[in-house]
This record gives C-alpha cells, structure tokens and sequence, in this order.
C-alpha cells in the first residue's frame, strides 16, 4: 500500500513516508517561510486525531485506491481489533491505535483525502497570494500572504474537518502575524514583536543573522527540553548507586541523541545550556549518594569532560540540504 500511495501523497507531506523525516519539513518549512512572501501564519492542531478519525470514511478512502477486497477487509480487521488496557480488550468505533504498525500510513491516507487535496485545491483556485504547506502526520502549517485569506482558509478549513468527524483544537491553533516583515509592520503599529509557534519540537520565531536579513530562528522546545530534564532526574535517582562509568555512558547517550535532533544551524547555545542542566543533575545525584561524600566541582568538570560530549550542529543550513534532495521541485507542492 506504501508504494500505491507514494504515487499519490502531495510533496508537502512529509510524515512516515519512506526517505523523509521531521527534519525534510523542518526545513522545508523554514525555507518556505523565508524566500516566500508569507506574511501570516496558521500554526493548526487536530483534537485527538488519531482517537477520532471515522472508521467510515477511511475504509472509503481505501476503497477509493485499494481494489482488492481482500485488503480492505484485513484492514476493517486491523480498525475494530480494539486496544488492550490493563489486560481488558475494549472495542472502538472510531480512531487507529498509535504504535500500531499500519496506523501512520493510515492517518496519512485520511489526511491526504481530507487536507492535502482540498488544500492544495483551495490555494490553486482561491488564494490570489502565495500560500505553503507543510504536513508532517497529524501536525501542519500553513503560511499566507494575504491575511483575508488566512483567515478564509480557516474558516473553512474547521467546515471541511466537520465533515469528516475531526476538530481544530481551539486553544492551540491560532493564525499569527509572521514572516519577513511582521516585525517592522508590528513596531510601526506599537505592537510587540511577532508571536512564535512550536512544530515539530522547534519554537520557530522572527529573526534576523548578522547582514540584518530576515531568518527563522529554530530553537528547541522549552517544554519539551524541561520534560527531558524532569525524566532525566527521575533516572538519576534511580541509578544513583551505579557506577560513575555506567551513569556516565548512559548520560552520554542522552546527550548525544539531543545534539543529533536539535542540533541545527544557530541553536548551539540551547545545546551549550542543556548540556549544563544535565552537568547540574548529574552532580546533584552524586552529592546525594552519601552524606560525606561531596563531589568537588573539579572532579566534576572532569567527569563531564569525560562523559558529557561538547554541543555540536549535526544538521547543514536548511536551504542547502534541501536544494540537493528536491532538486528543482518543490518542498510544498
């Protein structure tokens, strides 16, 4: 079914498709954000996607594409097994379990049928400015030159998602002033600096590189980087009679796999700053081992040195990346 739907799914879905990942869109986005004459931004979120698509309509969906029955109905299978909770088997009429191994391409199935073609139908026939979009799962942006248009589109985008039983979040989508201008149109205005939105763990926001010329700054999540350090501590404690080395080539690993998501081109100080909160609870667990047996912060220093890699940009600037995997095409078409 992957490869029947490759053929079909828009270039600006992104999410569980073979050769793409978080980062394709990340950058993808960015680019878009800065070469083209956005000026509004829709930072959308789908109440409970995967808990409330219609098993209905989806089975439609297939069938659109799918002709053999025999696939369809192991699907139908797949959609009324149920979830298992505390040993319990609980039928469910609407939703895809998350985890399960046919549920991304699912959901991109019913987004692609339900978003991605009336989108990218509305920006060819309605839209009079650019319009990009980027999906990644159930998470997407929209970017808009022309505010009435923005707000057109989400007016009518929460019509066409009650069609389909699904329902913008109120509280977390909102259409945001953003783009290469916003900043000067705010001041002028004697508002604040523009608003920023989260997508894919990144806060993107409104800022400018050394020239002076427009950039988005990507930095990681302050939630979620608050979160890692929470669950970071609770493992601490749990290991705090293990050995020094043992702590160490664990917290290296954690580490290393923050540096390799979140190390993108400008956020070397957020990597410098959670290297450091990790450095703190590490040393926090050891003074707590034992009441005598206080770790000098020069012993410390060296066991950072040891075990705690230095940050690093794992990532090249988007544009250049993604210049050598489009080739010509474009990212949110």
């Amino acid at each position: 079914m992957s490869a029947v739907y490759e053929a079909d799914f828009k270039g600006f879905s992104y999410g569980f498709r073979p050769g793409r990942g978080p980062h394709d869109a990340l950058d993808a986005l960015t680019v878009a954000l800065e070469t083209r004459k956005v000026n509004w931004v829709l930072d959308a979120d789908i109440r409970g996607f995967f808990d409330t698509l219609s098993h209905e309509w989806l089975v439609k969906f297939v069938e659109h594409r799918i002709a053999d029955r025999r696939v369809i109905r192991h699907i139908k299978k797949w959609l009324n097994a149920g979830v298992l909770e505390e040993g319990r088997r609980i039928e469910v009429e609407e939703g895809t379990p998350q985890g399960g191994s046919i549920s991304p391409l699912l959901a991109n199935i019913y987004l692609h049928y339900v978003l991605d073609l009336w989108a990218d139908h509305w920006r060819r026939t309605r839209a009079t400015g650019d319009v990009i979009i980027v999906r990644y799962a159930d998470d997407f942006v929209v970017g808009f030159e022309h505010q009435h248009e923005a707000q057109q589109f989400l007016a009518e985008l929460g019509e066409r998602f009650a069609k389909f039983n699904l329902e913008l979040h109120p509280d977390k989508t909102r259409l945001i002033e953003f783009g290469r201008w916003a900043s000067g149109n705010r001041i002028r205005r004697g508002e604040r600096k523009p608003e920023s939105f989260n997508f894919l763990g990144f806060t993107h926001s409104c800022s400018t590189d050394r020239r002076g010329r427009f950039i988005v700054l990507r930095l990681p999540m302050a939630k979620r980087v608050s979160g890692k350090i929470k669950s970071l501590s609770v493992e601490l404690r749990r290991r705090m009679h293990a050995g020094v080395a043992e702590t160490g080539r664990w917290l290296r690993q954690v580490v290393q796999g923050h540096y390799r998501y979140y190390g993108v081109p400008r956020a070397i100080h957020a990597l410098e700053k959670f290297r450091k909160r990790v450095f703190w609870q590490w040393h926090r667990m050891l003074n707590r081992r034992s009441q005598k047996g206080y770790v000098r912060l020069e012993r410390m220093i060296r066991l950072a040195d040891r075990w705690l890699p230095r940050p690093r940009i794992c990532h090249p600037y988007p544009d250049a990346r993604l210049r050598v995997r489009i080739q010509g095409r474009s990212p949110v078409r």
